[in-house]
C-alpha cells in the first residue's frame, strides 16, 4: 500500500483516530512510532516518516511508543474491520443489530463506533459499495438485469431508486457504452493548450486538455458522437471564455455522473470562489468527512469537466500545487489567470 504522507500528516496533526491501525508515525529525532491518535506533542515535520505497519517502523530501525501502543490494536478497532469485512462479504447492508451483536456492543453504541472509524454508519457504508459495484457492473455486464444483480440489489427497482438522478445517462446507455446517446463535440485551441469539449443534451459531459476523438470513443464506444452543431457552437464559445477570461460560469449547463460523495465534493468544488484555493483537507470537511482527505483527493480527480468544475482550484496543506490530470503547468497557468 502507498501513503499518502500529506494525508498521513494532516491525520496525525489532527489526532485523528479514525487512521489508528492505517499506519504509524516514526519520528526519526527520537527513533520511535505511534500510532496517528498519539497525545504526545506533535513533531517537526521534517522528522517524521510514515509507515504501513508497526513492522515496517521496526524494519527501519524504530521502536514502538509507550505512550499510545501502536502495535496494541484496540477492541473498537477489531470489531469496525470484523463489520467491515462482513458487509463486503454479504454484499448489502446487514441488520445493526446484528453488526453490533458479533462486537458484543450495543446497537446505538456500535453505530458511534463504527462512524467515527469510517466517517458513515454500517448501513450508509454498505449502500456506498453496492454503488460503486453498480456503476462498474453497468459498464462491463452486457445485461442491465444481471448488471443490478451481480451489483447486489435485490430487485431492479432498489436500484433505481438508489441511482436516480445520478448517473446521467439511463441505465442502458451506461451499460452500452452510451448506446442511443447523441454527444457533440470539438477540439479547440486555447492559451493552454488544445482542449476537447463534448455535451449532451444536459450539458457539458467532458472538458479536457490534450485530448480528441478517441477519449469519448473509448468512454462511449456506442454514442453517436457528431462533430460540432449549431446548437453546440454556442456553448462551445460559452466554454472558451469561461477558460480564457475566468469569471462566473455557473450557468453553463454540465451533464456529470458518479457516486454520491464525488457528486458531493463536485458540488463543493463549484462553490470555490474564484481566485481563491482550498486544501484536500478543507474540501473532505466542506462535504461533511473530515477523515476522507484522500477520498476527497480521488473525487477531485475523478472530475469529467474540467474548469468548469474547478479542481485546479485545490492544492495540498503547505502550498503546494498537488496533482492535476492534465499536468501541473495547465494548473498553475489556470490558478494565475483567476488571481488577476
Amino acid at each position: 500500500m502507498i501513503l499518502d504522507a500529506d494525508e498521513c500528516w494532516t491525520a496525525a496533526l489532527a489526532r485523528d483516530r479514525s487512521y489508528d491501525g492505517r499506519f504509524v508515525s516514526g519520528v526519526l529525532s527520537t527513533g520511535i512510532y505511534c500510532r496517528p491518535s498519539c497525545p504526545a506533542r506533535h513533531p517537526k515535520r521534517e522528522n517524521v516518516r510514515f509507515f504501513t505497519d508497526g513492522a515496517a517502523a521496526r524494519e527501519a530501525g524504530l521502536r514502538p511508543c509507550l505512550r499510545c501502543s501502536p502495535d496494541d490494536v484496540s477492541r473498537d478497532e477489531r470489531a469496525v474491520l470484523a463489520a467491515i469485512t462482513a458487509i463486503k462479504a454479504a454484499g448489502q447492508p446487514l441488520a445493526l443489530a446484528e453488526l453490533a451483536g458479533e462486537a458484543g456492543y450495543s446497537a446505538a453504541h456500535f453505530q458511534r463506533v463504527f462512524k467515527r472509524h469510517t466517517g458513515l454508519s454500517p448501513a450508509a457504508f454498505a449502500r456506498a459499495l453496492m454503488a460503486e459495484r453498480a456503476a462498474d457492473a453497468l459498464t462491463e455486464e452486457g445485461s442491465v438485469t444481471d448488471a443490478i444483480y451481480a451489483a447486489g440489489y435485490s430487485a431492479p427497482s432498489r436500484f433505481y431508486e438508489g441511482t436516480q438522478g445520478r448517473l446521467g445517462m439511463t441505465p442502458s446507455a451506461w451499460a452500452n457504452g452510451g448506446k442511443g446517446a447523441t454527444i457533440h463535440w470539438a477540439v479547440v485551441d486555447t492559451s493552454l493548450g488544445r482542449m476537447l469539449v463534448a455535451a449532451t443534451a444536459k450539458g457539458v459531459c467532458r472538458l479536457s486538455f490534450n485530448e480528441g476523438r478517441e477519449a469519448l470513443e473509448q468512454r462511449f464506444p456506442q454514442a453517436e458522437l457528431v462533430e460540432g452543431g449549431a446548437a453546440f457552437s454556442a456553448l462551445l464559445d460559452e466554454v472558451i471564455a469561461a477558460v480564457e477570461t475566468p469569471g462566473d460560469f455557473g450557468h453553463i449547463p454540465i451533464d456529470v455522473k458518479g457516486t454520491a460523495f464525488q457528486e458531493a465534493v463536485w458540488r463543493e468544488l463549484r462553490k470555490i470562489p474564484l481566485g481563491e484555493t482550498r486544501t484536500y483537507a478543507e474540501l473532505a470537511a466542506a462535504v461533511g468527512k473530515p477523515k476522507a482527505v484522500r477520498a476527497a483527493g480521488s473525487a477531485n480527480g475523478s472530475n469529467h469537466v474540467s474548469v468548469l468544475i474547478p479542481c485546479h482550484r485545490v492544492i495540498r496543506t503547505g502550498g503546494g500545487l498537488g496533482g492535476y490530470a492534465w499536468g501541473l503547468d495547465i494548473k498553475r497557468k489556470l490558478l494565475e489567470k483567476e488571481s488577476k
